[in-house]
């Protein structure tokens, strides 16, 4: 807890970057994939590897991003507590955030994965605009459409990518 209060800032940077990292590249990779015609446990098992291996990935990029950051403010080594949490905050949080484009790959079939997989997404992305917008003290609304913008582009991406290099 007392990592968490040195640099609020630095925690709530990595959550909005993990969760919305996590949303936009998972959602894009699984509709890529589907549109594409890959069989439904390939997609599930592609999104599952995926989540954890990005994860970790990123976790390890935030570390040592933030640990040379710190390093070049102050010119000199750091404690590598706070840059430690923020690559564990990083890593939770895009697994976490994974689960919601994934799960309806886990529960539903064909097309029905698809569309919740996006509708979802899109939604959290929503949301992860305005809570970010509240803490900023900024407009929320417009926060919040902004990133569902800008995740939708990924996921218009992923699926023409997809529709273009056909698995059949």
């Amino acid at each position: 807890m007392i990592l968490f209060m040195k640099s609020p800032a630095l925690y709530l940077r990595t959550i909005v970057f993990g969760v919305t990292d996590s949303l936009v590249s998972t959602v894009g990779l699984l509709a890529g994939i589907d549109v594409a015609g890959a069989p439904h446990a390939t997609l599930a098992l592609t999104g599952i590897v995926y989540a954890f291996v990005e994860a970790f990935s990123m976790a390890v990029g935030n570390f040592l991003s933030e640990e040379s950051a710190e390093e070049y403010a102050s010119k000199a080594d750091v404690a590598d507590g706070p840059s430690v949490a923020a690559g564990a905050v990083m890593f939770v949080t895009f697994v976490v955030a994974a689960l919601i484009p994934l799960l309806p790959y886990l529960i539903f079939g064909t097309w029905v994965a698809l569309a919740t997989s996006i509708g979802v997404s899109i939604i959290a992305l929503f949301i992860v605009g305005m809570a970010s917008a509240r803490f900023s003290r900024l407009p929320m609304v417009w926060r919040g459409a902004r990133m569902a913008l800008l995740g939708g582009a990924a996921i218009i991406m992923g699926v023409v990518v997809g529709s273009l290099v056909p698995m059949h």
